[in-house]
């Protein structure tokens, strides 16, 4: 067994693992339009003690994005940049996330009579302003006043669309709020605080595990009523999910900071065995809650923060040997835009949304049913992936 190119380089595996993930992602979020779509892959309701393919596609992917903060940083600190620069960068980057998570929740909360525009041209609209303003531009000094003013033109769009937003009913229309932060509010979240635990931990194994325990044991004692001393001040020491979120996200920062420490020297065995043994540790810590709060995703409650943690942990350790040891990647090429463009592929979906609704387009109702329906949500999520290799090709490809 070969050991995998330096710990320094970005591992394939992540991409694929993303990639895969995202596929999964817009596959269940296109279920609303299915009928018949079998429980278990389904997200669970809150008060059931159980969990659905839906429930665990979401905190692989905050896994992910932990997998990828120590790479990044690094890069960072190799190209020079001083501790203040990154710290400006993650804040940026964790702006960005909640903004549009912000603008994503409202339109769920859209009053569209009440709207001077549909709600559905304005959900356009919102995803035209995002990719102007975060598109990744070419390094074209030529065009550099251009490409500055699509970013400044998007902003303008952004809170052209803000300034007439209308929500709630009509007896009590509303101006756009919080609700909640939608998923890329909370990527936003918890990217923030591992990412700021990380930069302070530096490439300490010790430290990071120190970061990953906090969140994780957050989450267990806000569960137990052990917080109750953190009553009078609770809004002041907020932790997105409880710590549910961030404690996923720091599993696969940990996975990150192992692999750079330790197969650098090519102990790639010993690295799939530790990440293993985490699985199945966090397995344990999960059935093991069980019993006391039951697996909920929308509770966050300890059973499923450890059940996912187990599932993340050993999915990675698959890809990591058969993409980076085995070198079998090839595969996954049909999936490689979802993991090198994966926020452009994650709003795809809403402007397609928006634009069969405009039309009036509909499918007949057998190929939204059962089996032919659940082939049809795999078809549109491969489709969605396509469209945003092309938009790739193109110059449109969002970046943070």
């Amino acid at each position: 067994m070969q050991p995998a190119k330096p710990a320094s380089f970005r591992l394939d595996s992540i991409d694929v693992f993303r990639a895969l993930t995202m596929f999964l992602m817009i596959f269940v979020n296109d279920f609303w339009t299915l009928e018949g779509v079998p429980q278990w892959m389904e997200h669970t309701k809150a008060a059931d003690d159980a969990m659905g393919l839906s429930d665990a596609v979401f905190p692989a992917f905050l896994f992910i994005v932990g997998l990828s903060i120590p790479f990044a940083i690094s890069n960072r600190r190799r190209k020079g940049d001083t501790p203040r620069t990154i710290t400006l960068h993650i804040a940026e980057r964790s702006f960005a996330l909640l903004l549009m998570g912000i603008f994503l929740v409202n339109f769920e909360n859209i009053n569209g009579d009440a709207m001077v525009i549909s709600k559905y041209v304005w959900e356009i609209l919102m995803v035209i302003a995002f990719l102007l303003i975060w598109n990744v531009y070419p390094q074209n000094p030529e065009r550099k006043a251009l490409y500055t003013g699509l970013k400044i033109g998007g902003v303008v769009l952004l809170i052209g669309l803000a300034a007439i937003y209308k929500g709630g009913d009509a007896a009590s229309l509303s101006w756009m709020g919080t609700h909640w932060y939608g998923i890329l509010g909370l990527i936003g979240w918890s990217y923030l605080l591992c990412a700021m635990v990380h930069l302070v931990a530096g490439e300490s194994i010790l430290l990071n595990v120190a970061g990953w325990l906090f969140f994780v044991l957050f989450n267990l004692a806000s569960f137990a009523e052990l917080l109750s001393f953190l009553d009078g001040i609770r809004e002041h020491v907020w932790i997105v999910g409880s710590g549910s979120m961030p404690a996923m996200t720091m599993g696969g920062v940990v996975a990150s900071v192992i692999y750079r420490k330790y197969v650098k020297d090519g102990i790639s065995r010993s690295f799939l065995l530790i990440l293993c043994v985490l699985g199945i540790l966090c397995f344990l810590y999960g059935f093991g809650t069980r019993p006391f709060w039951g697996i909920s995703k929308i509770r966050a409650t300890p059973a499923w923060v450890g059940i996912c943690s187990g599932i993340s942990f050993v999915a990675f350790a698959f890809f990591f040997w058969l993409v980076d040891l085995q070198k079998k990647k090839d595969w996954a090429a049909i999936f490689r835009p979802a993991g090198v463009a994966t926020l452009t592929c994650y709003l795809v979906p809403y402007v397609w949304y928006a634009v069969v609704t405009l039309l009036g387009i509909s499918l007949p109702e057998f190929l939204r049913t059962g089996v032919v329906g659940l082939i049809k949500s795999a078809v549109f999520s491969l489709a969605v992936i396509t469209v945003t290799g092309l938009l790739n090709r193109i110059g449109v490809q969002l970046k943070i």
